[in-house]
Parts: C-alpha cells; sequence; structure tokens
C-alpha cells in the first residue's frame, strides 16, 4: 500500500470512529422509545420519549450559567407544555411522571456512576479491535448554597447540534458566518436554527472554561497554569472580542429586518432572533468576567491550598547502615532494630473504623482524570446456560387444564389431589405455586398483553389440609380480561 493510500485509510477510520461515537451518544435517546412499552404505570406507547429527551437537553442548555445550571423543578415545569402536546387526553400527573422517568433516564439514575458506555470498534497496528467509550448526557452538580443544579456535558450540546468532538472555537465562527449569510438572504427560519447551534456552542466554550477552572479549585497541581490555561484564557478573550463585533453586527441586521419587515410571520422570526443572539452576547459578557478573574482564582487557590512539594529525606544506605551494623551486635541486642525494621517495611493495617481526619482526608481528594478510551474489551468465555425451568411442557400443558375454572370455583385441595391423580411428578407444586400467585394476580399487566383471562385467589379462612402444602386453602377460579381498546370503547371497567 502506497503512503497516500495509508494516510486516506487512517483518515477513513477516524472518521468512522467518530461516527460511531456520535451514534453512542443517541443510543440513551433510542432506547427510551425502546423501552417506554415495558412502563406498568401507564401506557407509554403515545409518548414520542426521544424527542422529549432532546427538549430536555435544549432546556437544560438555555438555562446553564457559568456557575449554576437548570433546577429539577425548573426543567419539569418547560417540559409539561411539550409532553402535554403530544398526549392532550393523558391526566397532569402522568405528564409530569413521563418528564421526571426522561429526566432521570438522561442522568442514568441507578448506576453507579451515572454515565453511559458503549462499545465500538478501531482499527489500529494490531487490527481491529474492541473500545469502550464512556460518557455523560447530564449531570447533577451542587451549587455554594447546598442546591443541585443540571448542566449539560459536551456529549449532550453535541446530540443537540449533530457533531462531536467539534473544536469549539472553530465551530462558533462557523455558525456565526454561517447565520449572517443566512439573515443577509433572508431565510430567518433556517437563521433560527443556526442561531441555536450558535449558542450551544457558546456555552459549551464556557464549560470548557468552568472545567479548569473547577479542576483548579480541587488541586492547583492538576492544571497547567504555566502554559496551557494562559494561552487558553489569551485565545478565549481574543474569540470574545471578535464575536462581540460579528454578534452586534448580526443583532444590527436582524434588528432593521424585524423593524422593516411588513409580513407578521417574518416580523415573528426575526423578533426570536434578537433574543437568541442577545443572550449569546450576555453569555460573552459573563464570559469575559470570568476570564478577566481568572488569574485572582489561581491566586488565591493557591495560597488557600498552601501544596508544598515531597518531604526532603536523607537516603539510608541499609547495606552498610543497618544490615553490616546488625549483623556484628549479640542475637539479644539485634532483636530489637531487626523489628523495628520490619514494623516499618511492612506498612500499616487499614483501621475497622477511620478516624475522622482520614475520613475528612478521603472525602477532599481530588477525582482521578477519566479516559474516554478505557481498552480493549476482552472477549468474555461463556459457559453453556443452565436449564433453570424445573418443570416440562406437559407439566404446564396439564396445569393449565387444571386451572381453567370459568364458571365453578374450585378449593386448591381438592386441585391437588387432582394433580397427584396424574402420576406426572412436579404437577403439584406447580399448581401451588400458580395458586399463591394468582393471590395477587397482575391484572393490569395481563390487560395490556391481550389475554383473555386470568387465575384469581381468594383467602375465605379456610386452612389447607394436605400432606406437603400449608396454608390457606384458597378459592381458584378464572375471570375474563376485556382490552384496553375495548374498555375505552365501551365505557366500562374491567
Amino acid at each position: 500500500m502506497r503512503d497516500d493510500e495509508r494516510g486516506a485509510a487512517g483518515l477513513a477510520d477516524e472518521g468512522l470512529t467518530r461516527r460511531l461515537k456520535a451514534l453512542a451518544c443517541t443510543a440513551p435517546l433510542h432506547d427510551l422509545d425502546a423501552r417506554k412499552a415495558k412502563l406498568d404505570w401507564a401506557d407509554a406507547t403515545v409518548y414520542q420519549m426521544a424527542e422529549i429527551a432532546l427538549h430536555t437537553i435544549d432546556q437544560v442548555t438555555i438555562a446553564m450559567d457559568f456557575d449554576t445550571g437548570a433546577g429539577h423543578d425548573e426543567v419539569i415545569d418547560r417540559l409539561l407544555r411539550f409532553i402535554s402536546l403530544q398526549a392532550p387526553s393523558r391526566t397532569p400527573d402522568e405528564h409530569v411522571r413521563v418528564a421526571k422517568w426522561v429526566l432521570d433516564n438522561l442522568i442514568n439514575v441507578g448506576t453507579t456512576d451515572r454515565g453511559f458506555r458503549r462499545v465500538y470498534g478501531s482499527m489500529g497496528p494490531g487490527g481491529y479491535q474492541r473500545r469502550q467509550f464512556d460518557f455523560k448526557l447530564l449531570v447533577e452538580l451542587a451549587a455554594p448554597d447546598g442546591e443541585v443544579y443540571l448542566r449539560a456535558t459536551d456529549e449532550a450540546i453535541n446530540v443537540l447540534v449533530g457533531a462531536l468532538d467539534t473544536d469549539v472555537e472553530s465551530a462558533q465562527v462557523a455558525a456565526e458566518v454561517k447565520l449572517e449569510n443566512l439573515i443577509n438572504r433572508g431565510r430567518l427560519a433556517d437563521a433560527k436554527l443556526a442561531a441555536e447551534q450558535a449558542r450551544y456552542r457558546t456555552v459549551q466554550y464556557g464549560e470548557t472554561l468552568r472545567a479548569k477552572l473547577d479542576a483548579t479549585r480541587r488541586d492547583v497541581r492538576a492544571v497547567d497554569w504555566e502554559r496551557e490555561v494562559p494561552e487558553l484564557i489569551d485565545s478565549a478573550l481574543g474569540h470574545i472580542e471578535s464575536r462581540f463585533r460579528a454578534e452586534n453586527a448580526i443583532l444590527k441586521n436582524i434588528t432593521t429586518a424585524r423593524d422593516e419587515s411588513e409580513d407578521l410571520d417574518h416580523k415573528r422570526r426575526a423578533a426570536e432572533l434578537v433574543d437568541i443572539v442577545a443572550d449569546c452576547i450576555r453569555r460573552h459578557t459573563r464570559l469575559q468576567s470570568r476570564l478577566a478573574d481568572a488569574g485572582a482564582v489561581f491566586r488565591a487557590e493557591q495560597d488557600r491550598q498552601q501544596f508544598s512539594g515531597p518531604p526532603q529525606r536523607a537516603a539510608i544506605d541499609l547495606f552498610g547502615q543497618l544490615l553490616v551494623p546488625t549483623l556484628g551486635l549479640p542475637l539479644a541486642d539485634a532483636v530489637a532494630p531487626v523489628e523495628h525494621f520490619f514494623h516499618a517495611v511492612a506498612g500499616i493495617a487499614p483501621p475497622v473504623v477511620p478516624s475522622l481526619s482520614s475520613l475528612v482526608s478521603l472525602l477532599l481528594r481530588p477525582v482521578p482524570e477519566r479516559d474516554q478510551l478505557v481498552g480493549e474489551v476482552p472477549e468474555p468465555e461463556l459457559m453453556p446456560a443452565e436449564v433453570t425451568d424445573r418443570f416440562g411442557d406437559d407439566v404446564w400443558r396439564l396445569a393449565d387444564d387444571l386451572l381453567d375454572l370459568p364458571e365453578v370455583p374450585r378449593r386448591l385441595s381438592g386441585l391437588l389431589e387432582d394433580a397427584r391423580r396424574t402420576k406426572q411428578p412436579g404437577l403439584p407444586a406447580l399448581v401451588a405455586l400458580r395458586a399463591l400467585h394468582a393471590y395477587s394476580p397482575e391484572v393490569g399487566a395481563a390487560r395490556r398483553q391481550g389475554e383473555r383471562q386470568v387465575l384469581l385467589a381468594v383467602d375465605d379462612g379456610t386452612r389447607l389440609d394436605d400432606p406437603d402444602f400449608g396454608g390457606a386453602d384458597l378459592l381458584l377460579s378464572t375471570a375474563g380480561v376485556e382490552r384496553a381498546g375495548e374498555t375505552e370503547e365501551t365505557g366500562e371497567v374491567a
């Protein structure tokens, strides 16, 4: 293969990897629509969960400031109108529950690190390799006053604009050039989308700088304040200066288009663009003030943390200063230095209950930086699946025949006697288990799955007299189940 062919293959593989990561970031949104039919508290098939998730990320991103984010209740209130338009016949309580379910899934509540992990493949020197991509969409952070707020990550913002790992500054410039071009051509509908994407990039740029300052507050040694951060601040200030000129020019053109237009729809779209670009200018103003204070933050944190270099201690010659003199001592005199030596090199045993000082030190330890690529995924060695069903198909069919009781209820004791007469091993145990399960049947699940009947059990206080089983001698009967569509048409309650 020639050099130009190798370079083309490398670029193609890099582009493929970026597209695979982009698909991975959208996978949690598609997963919401895949799992909505399994919700047991509502028939959620009417809701477009991926659209609600995108709207949620949008609302969190717009509400983000440099130091704070969006409150949970604030985001849910903004989602309710969008959700109610999808299902106007449903109750407001169900709309709130859908909003909370989508928000919790975007945060990934219930997992250890509240992050998502997707596997993708890449070509390397060793051939095709499977790798893992870790990312988050929405994160919860604590404000200085103790309130918990939401922030959108870079991956979530990239989902909104349809890109991944894009250079923030170049993307911001490209978005604003596109916006100005669309405005000059009078295409305000497309200009609104470009303006929203420019605002997302503004938020993302501020998020990058905020992460550097937060890392400085945790540990000034974790950030390169000698070269990296000063260069970042200088480039950011230059970026903001150029953006101020561009955005004010764009704002002037939009305002003129809004005031001179006689078309009401054209005027409304121009007014929306004025609000979006004005919000970008306000965000750049706040970002500029934070950049001006960045040096003071570094000096204050340096004084507060009072870190110092590693302690300087003289090195010890174990052979000449410890081993040789100890070998020349009598046995009784050599025991003490040997015991001190082994106690020191053996290390300390962790206490069962940590002290308050060690606990505080552990809690204040800075979070280690995570690598996006966690290495190659090992191929698991799968064992043959064990057979977990102790009852065969014949036993289930016989149990279905015994428990088909559409007219006259029967006692569990009588059903157990009939099961023993069949001489089928395991049939009495299966009948007893299904009778116990019928004491609290899942009528709602059976109705959604379209089943025609369900087994019901009632305890009237009679005790079960059986050599193998104890408890109540339940009354068993089957009842018909109306389907969801039939109930809505007739107006009856199942």
